[in-house]
């Protein structure tokens, strides 16, 4: 198919813009990862870009991996994405099911009211006091429960059984089967890559979690990774990572096992998306209009 010239002209210049967004895009992720493999007085020595490492030291992971704070917050992270993730997904999936089936009493009277908590809600102060009402203060529960289930999720979850026919549901029924074989064996499978790309979103927002942590737990054994790494970047609290560790200059040291860091508490998460990428483009089109 042949192009006009301006349609090549507007072709180039778009490649010039993208290809400049995906550098400037690109560049910081590049720039902590070489800043993470960095020799640290080297490192501390380096101004402007940085396209190498500076020098090549692996102290910095050394030091991240051998810290018990790091790896506490490591299982602790792994637990609540593994049990967050599983209860919002199950949690969702019933919710959504039971408010896409149109002879559901009040089902759009509930619907509002659901999504209206998108908008409001009863603040900080109310949460905490409900939260140390239940007797969560101070536990794990207190870190999943009050987000458990996420109402962008659920309403996407309602959306995608809402688009399955009917008739299917019917005959179903017709045959004896009850909600439960309807919604495992015929539903489930027909909106799979929806929940496929519900178990990304949740994964996601358990494994940056941090703020509920920071509120509702004392004690610093159950905190997740994001609230490790939140400490060290933020109050600068690289101290008790290099006490006993033979890396030389301990302050220089300190500023690569940041970047460290972030790199450990990145990569599953980045590792994670290839295997849904294939779900993740079915699943988001599942409001599109289709011809």
């Amino acid at each position: 198919m042949r192009h006009t010239k301006g349609e090549n002209i507007f072709n180039v210049v778009n490649i010039i813009i993208m290809f400049a967004l995906m550098v400037l895009a690109a560049y910081p992720i590049l720039y902590v990862v070489l800043a993470s493999f960095s020799e640290s007085k080297a490192f501390m020595q380096e101004t402007g870009l940085m396209f190498k490492p500076a020098g090549f030291s692996l102290a910095s992971y050394k030091a991240v991996f051998t810290n018990p704070n790091i790896t506490r917050g490591y299982l602790n992270t792994i637990f609540y994405l593994v049990v967050g993730t599983a209860g919002g997904v199950f949690l969702t999936v019933l919710a959504g099911y039971c408010l896409s089936r149109k002879d559901l009493m009040f089902r759009n009277p509930i619907m509002l009211l659901i999504t209206f908590t998108m908008f409001f809600g009863g603040g900080l102060i109310p949460t905490y006091l409900n939260v140390q009402n239940l007797g969560l203060l101070n536990t794990r529960a207190a870190v999943i429960l009050p987000t458990i289930i996420n109402t962008f999720n659920l309403i996407i979850m309602r959306t995608a059984f809402t688009a399955v026919p009917d008739s299917l549901a019917e005959s179903a029924s017709l045959d004896g089967a009850g909600h439960f074989t309807i919604l495992f064996k015929i539903m489930i499978p027909l909106v799979m890559p929806t929940i496929m790309v519900i178990v990304l979103y949740y994964a996601v927002e358990r494994w940056n979690e941090w703020f509920n942590a920071m509120i509702y737990l004392q004690d610093s054994s159950k905190y997740p990774l994001a609230l490790v790494l939140r400490e060290i970047l933020m109050q600068n609290d690289t101290s008790s990572m290099t006490q006993g560790a033979s890396f030389g200059d301990l302050d220089s040291v300190s500023e690569t096992i940041k970047y460290a860091v972030i790199v450990v508490a990145t990569l599953p998460i980045l590792v994670l998306y290839p295997f849904l990428q294939k779900y993740f483009v079915k699943g988001v089109m599942v409001g599109a209009v289709k011809g």
